[in-house]
């Protein structure tokens, strides 16, 4: 199974398969030389990118992720604000220290190499590591490939099923079965989830970390409120958040509120994390950091403006969104360069919108709609950031999907569950279109907006 502790990983920005997930590769590189006792003995390293990684890897700050992954740093650990220092260290030193146990040479320039001729055999967000001793003896070298929402494999391993391992009370393949389960075992969702997760750990932990996400989330909503200026990266995006809550907090003293006023509120909470996530902040992927907007949105909008919000909601929310964002990671894919950003977004959405269904006392059948609607409306999303950054459309396409995630809630909750394109074939459908999409739509900048854009 596919755990909530999978699903929900706190990260920071821009990217999680771009960023999150090299710097995990690069971390766990790190770790093995010094397991078996190479550090000492490593004079050089080289790393290379390949297939998506490659093409967009600069925009999602692919180079830094990894020089910080070898340096013995983690993404739910690292602090953002010192990161950068971290990166510009090892710039001006033409060294790295390894593991945080040695310096050894190491040149930006020379030892990161972007290599889009190659093919990627297994997986398009593929990268190599190798060390090197005396006389450029190579002492390791390691493929990886970053799978989307912060989960990375070596290359070798890419077919091996992952999540926990372990025997659990309420194994499901797909919605069916974990629909037929609830049925028979008469719990919701959430309760099959925090049954298969307690299974796995002790239930402090389990509490410990919704917590932490939900805390997480909240919080970077906030930051996201507080802060403007320029976003890096040279398209010139300026944060929005801030002077978004000015403004409509300026117009709601003057009593000027119009009546998609909750529209606005959802899509200001969205933008605020993506804006956070696009300035290398703190995040939680969920599923990823490119869609880490839509799920804290829709929550926020549940805490604040939902009457009856409890924390009981709120833990229910997390543990059904984790609930279908396993069964997509499991079924089909929740990379955009994979399939797509409807495996981002749009899974976003569809676990959001299960989510609050759940929350708001949804049925399972109710709750399985929800998350129906939610995906049936971005099939087909590519994923064409500008720049190769996750700025434009990424930030606003997170204000949508959270809008949509409400709106898919919304129906689903007023109907009676019953409906004619399940949650499983949406699924399939979603893999199937990703399957056939061009890779130039996927995460590549090579199609779509990116290619349309004329910067001046």
């Amino acid at each position: 199974m596919i755990s909530l502790f999978e699903i929900f990983k706190l990260g920071i920005g821009p990217s999680s398969s771009h960023t999150v997930g090299p710097m995990k590769a690069a971390a766990a590189f790190a770790d093995a030389l010094r397991i078996a006792g190479l550090v000492a003995a490593t004079k050089r390293l080289r790393v290379d990118f390949f297939g998506s990684l490659a093409w967009t890897g600069r925009g999602h700050a692919s180079d830094k992720a990894v020089m910080l992954g070898l340096a013995g740093e983690r993404p739910e650990t690292v602090d953002p604000d010192h990161a950068d220092q971290i990166i510009a260290d090892i710039g001006q030193s033409r060294s790295l220290p390894l593991g945080g146990l040695k310096a050894i040479g190491f040149d930006p320039a020379r030892d990161i190499v972007f290599d889009r001729m190659s093919e990627t055999p297994r997986h398009p967000n593929t990268l190599r590591l190798r060390a090197f001793g005396d006389d450029d003896r190579l002492l390791s070298d390691e493929r990886w490939c970053s799978i989307g929402g912060g989960f990375i494999t070596r290359e070798d391993d890419l077919d091996r099923a992952a999540g926990v391992a372990v025997d659990l009370p309420y194994p499901f393949a797909d919605a069916a079965e974990l629909l037929d389960m609830c049925a028979r075992a008469g719990v919701s969702i959430a309760g099959i989830v925090e049954a298969n997760e307690l299974a796995a750990r002790p239930a402090v932990e389990v509490d410990r970390h919704i917590n932490l996400v939900i805390d997480t989330m909240m919080n970077a909503i906030d930051r996201g409120l507080r802060f403007d200026g320029e976003l890096p990266g040279g398209l010139r995006v300026r944060r929005r958040a801030k002077m978004l809550l000015a403004k409509f907090e300026a117009d709601r003293l003057k009593n000027q509120r119009p009546p998609h006023e909750i529209m606005d509120r959802i899509s200001l909470f969205a933008i605020a994390v993506n804006e956070e996530n696009a300035a290398g902040g703190r995040i939680v992927t969920a599923p990823t950091n490119g869609a880490a907007g839509v799920v804290p949105a829709v929550l926020r909008y549940y805490r604040d403006y939902c009457p009856g919000a409890s924390d009981a909601g709120m833990r229910a929310f997390i543990l059904t969104a984790a609930a279908v964002g396993a069964l997509f990671k499991m079924n089909a894919s929740i990379s955009g360069a994979e399939v797509g950003c409807q495996g981002e977004v749009g899974v976003a959405c569809s676990m959001a919108a299960a989510g609050l269904a759940a929350a708001l006392g949804g049925s399972n059948e109710q709750i399985e709609n929800a998350a129906e609607i939610g995906m049936e409306h971005h099939l087909g999303m590519t994923c064409d950031p500008i720049g190769g950054l996750v700025q434009i459309p990424c930030i606003e396409r997170n204000a949508f999907g959270a809008v949509k995630a409400v709106n898919a809630a919304s129906l689903a909750l007023n109907g009676d569950g019953v409906h004619r394109v399940s949650l499983d074939q949406v699924i399939a459908t979603m893999y199937q279109t990703g399957a056939d999409m061009q890779s130039k739509y996927k995460e590549t900048s090579q199609g779509g907006l990116a290619v349309n854009f004329t910067e001046c």
